[in-house]
């Protein structure tokens, strides 16, 4: 048997009230929060207290629906070396959320589980639920009343799905087109990921977006690359800032190529037009090419 769950947090402000939640029926959820936090602190507290609310459940595995590459990287990819280097970047810096990710290194141990993506707010209803549920909790914290912390695990009817033994999975690598047929979602996520200010600090977790022969050329008019990238940020330097993105097109080129073309506006710079060119080889989509142009406006 397996447990399928959406978790999903939430942040009004980003920091601000903050709320996580996790989904599996209207049986089975549980939502929490804080009066100052973060949306990535949300996503990570959501898969953390999943595990705990089914710990008493050991040999049944967690299929976990989460719409943020952060979170789903965090525990499938990062951790390991995080915590050999004693919870800390490859620059040395300290890991944010290591709280938690301590407590979720811990809860993991001798469970099986896999992570799914999923597209946040594309009416998967496992994902709205757990939004919702998060949102309502980052809401109540705001508004200085007691969140409702929902029913927890009960093992209610529609709790849990059996599966095919050869349809379970080990822990998935986020970017695998099998997980979505969406390309155009997956590469939007996957750009919001390599966007994240907290990724952009550390060479270590940024680099898992980049392709080999990854080039950009920037807003400035300089060409990047990977090993320029690197250099830029293991001196202590950092990425120019970037924004949210306001979408322009997204279009396949070929097989195994998708353009991205979105506007930016970054704080400390002019609006932006970013064209980002992600390539799919080896099962995962990697970014090969990205330009940073600024808008001229006549």
């Amino acid at each position: 048997m397996t447990i399928i769950a959406a978790a999903d947090g939430s942040a009004l402000g980003n920091p601000g009230p903050a709320g996580w939640a996790w989904y599996v029926d209207e049986e089975n959820w549980a939502a929490g929060g804080w009066d100052h936090g973060t949306n990535n602190m949300g996503e990570l507290q959501a898969v953390l207290e999943l595990f705990r609310a089914t710990e008493h459940l050991p040999e049944e595995e967690l299929k976990i629906l989460c719409d943020s590459q952060y979170a789903i990287n965090c525990i499938s990819k990062w951790m390991p070396g995080w915590k050999k280097r004693g919870w800390k970047k490859a620059d040395g810096k300290q890991v944010l959320n290591q709280d938690i990710l301590k407590e979720l290194d811990a809860a993991i141990q001798g469970r099986k589980y896999s992570f799914e993506w999923v597209k946040g707010h594309a009416g998967h209803d496992l994902n709205e639920a757990a939004d919702d549920h998060a949102r309502a909790a980052a809401t109540a914290h705001q508004q200085g009343t007691t969140p409702d912390a929902g029913p927890g695990y009960t093992g209610g009817t529609g709790s849990a799905a059996p599966v095919e033994e050869e349809t379970v999975k080990p822990v998935a690598t986020p970017a695998a087109p099998a997980q979505t047929t969406d390309f155009a979602a997956t590469v939007y996520e996957l750009e919001r990921g390599f966007l994240d200010q907290q990724i952009r600090t550390s060479f270590t977790e940024l680099k898992d977006f980049l392709h080999p022969s990854y080039q950009e050329v920037s807003r400035d008019g300089g060409l990047l690359d990977v090993a320029s990238i690197g250099r830029l940020l293991e001196s202590g330097s950092a990425l120019p800032a970037t924004g949210q993105m306001q979408v322009l097109a997204t279009r396949q080129i070929s097989e195994d190529m998708v353009l991205l073309a979105y506007r930016m506006k970054p704080a400390d710079s002019e609006v932006l037009v970013v064209s980002s060119w992600w390539q799919q080889g080896q099962g995962e989509w990697k970014l090969r090419f990205r330009q940073e142009t600024i808008e001229r406006t006549v």
